[in-house]
């Protein structure tokens, strides 16, 4: 193993660990005898990247062919940061400590808007040039994937190529095109790539016209040899695809310190406001013995003592019940505990519940999004006060005394009373509790409430929406404030800045590529961290690239207005969104389209 560069000088910074490499299951080969060198990079600190289950994926998926070395690349804390500053020392991966330029593909995962800084940071730390543009025949290949991938216009002329979609078989694919055209000049080695790897997109090969009020008239291919949209890579078969048992033990917490089976991917729920609903359609499921096995598998291998069960709707796992009972019959009396970090309140079960309490119990989290059974209508949560108050009530009456409750505020056809509702859900929440006999309730009630910002997102039903302004914003904050005010509830809020922020970049164009050098010449990373989000840096940036933050996230869009992202096909067809917005201002529910198909595009892949 080399020697860490920044071996002498990591006791002056906060957290070590992050920067040490070395853990249990780590992947070790040598790069000397591989064909492709791939950084894995997070655009977050280590706590954040280390417990996401997409890249805990791709390192075991691209790490099991010998001819591949998948290394991780995460952003620095900035205490780490002016270390490597002072030092000239070059961003580096955690297996090997290379310098990301060393690296054949330098690939990032676009988790959420507010990481764009860090992509240009880690870009910069690394010596890489941050445009395409810029970048030699000898430089790595800059890709980026993940949900934001999706829209990816306003980085795009910092990327060399997108990877839409499930990346299992497409990032092994790139690797296998790259290697191939080793030698060939850059140009044509990406138009490789953008005709022969599984939703690949090359934004080279693209430009946007404008029109003259600054919305976009049209995105086209530059040449004719590409195609004209580019579809989403999909993995059809979940059960039969590569997963990791094995995952890199942290010698330090991190925000997910747990193992994770992913029971299914994808939702036939419809919340109208939520993009992964869409953009991971159809749902594919693993089976019961596939889990069983990888729970079995995982736990042997790290030593860990609880199991989440992750999904977008975990309670829809037709074989939740049977799963739960097989895991805590199995490894309860070993101190494993099961949980689900959030459940749709109309799918926790009672028996579920007097299950998963077995071990440990944790905090339960439910999502009624809206306080109104119209405004749960509008969005298509399709779930009523009355299945809370009925899971709550179950709950406690199984020992928990820690309930979560999310909303969200702004979103389309919002009135005060949907606000007002909000504090009464909380209420009668309490009052259930207090309903349950003594000697059924644990004590020490709290109730969290959380409101975040609706942000209308690419490929949702609400994409056509505008966000609220700031000022808007702020003033629902108070007033939730003010009506939650309550013994026993706390209620916390999301920065609406950021929000704003995120509203511009969910469903911004390639003009917003200045906004973000700019940003990132004032200084801005590690945006979705409090303590170092500078609105007033950001507005600077924007003024400086001449653009209006309003133009981006509080304006209506005309329903035949086109986006910066129509080139590219996440599966679900606008008409059918379009048909979703008209039923969501009627409060219309669409039913679940597992009880019947809905017509939203991909009806051949779901047979």
């Amino acid at each position: 193993m080399k020697r860490h560069p920044l071996d002498t000088f990591l006791s002056r910074v906060e957290k070590p660990a992050r920067y040490t490499g070395n853990e249990l299951n780590m992947c070790v080969k040598d790069p000397q005898n591989v064909a492709i060198r791939f950084a894995f990079c997070f655009p977050d600190v280590y706590e954040v990247a280390m417990s996401h289950l997409g890249m805990r994926i791709l390192y075991h998926v691209l790490n099991a062919r010998e001819d591949v070395y998948c290394e991780r690349v995460f952003a620095p804390w900035p205490d780490m940061e002016t270390l490597m500053r002072e030092k000239n020392a070059p961003l580096f991966s955690l297996e090997t400590y290379s310098p990301l330029r060393d690296f054949d593909i330098v690939g990032f995962t676009l988790q959420y808007e507010m990481s764009y800084s860090n992509v240009l940071n880690m870009l910069e730390l690394g010596n890489v040039p941050l445009r395409a543009s810029d970048r030699g025949e000898d430089m790595p290949l800059v890709l980026a994937g993940g949900p934001c991938a999706f829209n990816p216009e306003p980085l795009a002329p910092f990327l060399d190529a997108v990877l839409l979609g499930d990346g299992e078989e497409s990032a092994v694919a790139l690797c296998r095109v790259w290697e191939r055209t080793r030698g060939l000049p850059k140009e044509d080695r990406l138009l490789a790539v953008a005709n022969e790897v599984p939703g690949a997109y090359v934004p080279a090969f693209y430009q946007a016209e404008y029109n003259e009020d600054g919305t976009i008239k049209r995105v086209i291919p530059t040449r004719g040899d590409v195609p004209e949209r580019i579809k989403k890579a999909m993995v059809k078969d979940l059960d039969a695809a590569p997963f990791p048992e094995r995952i890199i033990v942290p010698y330090m917490g991190i925000v997910h310190d747990r193992v994770t089976l992913e029971l299914f991917r994808g939702c036939t729920r419809g919340c109208r406001f939520c993009q992964a609903g869409y953009i991971y359609r159809p749902v594919r499921e693993r089976t019961l013995n596939t889990l069983k096995r990888q729970a079995r598998e995982s736990l042997a291998a790290t030593g860990y003592e609880e199991i989440s069960l992750s999904s977008l709707s975990s309670g829809d796992y037709p074989e939740l019940g049977e799963l739960i009972g097989h895991l805590v019959g199995e490894y309860s009396q070993e101190g494993v505990s099961v949980a689900l970090p959030s459940l749709r309140i109309d799918s926790f079960l009672r028996g579920y519940a007097e299950q998963m309490q077995r071990v440990r119990k944790t905090g339960l989290t439910f999502a009624p999004e809206a306080g109104s059974q119209r405004l749960r209508d509008v969005i298509n949560k399709g779930v009523t006060e009355e299945d809370l108050i009925r899971s709550v009530t179950d709950a406690f009456e199984n020992g928990w005394n820690h309930v979560k409750l999310y909303f969200m505020i702004g979103l389309p056809t919002e009135t005060e009373d949907d606000l007002n509702a909000i504090g009464a859900l909380a209420e009668r929440v309490v009052e259930s509790y207090f309903g349950v006999a003594k000697e059924r309730r644990a004590r020490g009630l709290t109730v969290h409430v959380s409101a975040s910002t609706f942000v209308p997102k690419p490929f949702s039903a609400f994409q056509w929406e505008a966000q609220d302004s700031l000022a808007t914003i702020e003033q629902k904050q108070r007033h939730l404030q003010g009506r939650l005010r309550r013994k026993f509830v706390t209620f916390n809020w999301h920065d609406p800045r950021t929000s704003v922020l995120e509203a511009c970049f969910a469903r911004g164009d390639r003009r917003l590529a200045a906004v973000l050098e700019h940003a990132h010449a004032l200084g801005c990373r590690f945006d979705g961290w409090n303590e170092y989000f500078d609105y007033d840096a950001w507005m600077e940036a924007f003024s400086r690239a001449g653009l209006d933050p309003g133009f981006y996230g509080t304006r209506v869009r005309p329903l035949r207005e086109v986006f910066p992202y129509d080139h590219l096909d996440a599966g679900v067809s606008k008409d059918f969104l379009m048909r979703e917005r008209e039923r969501a201002y009627a409060a219309t529910v669409t039913p679940d389209c597992r009880k019947g198909c809905r017509g939203c595009g991909l009806e051949e892949v779901c047979r």
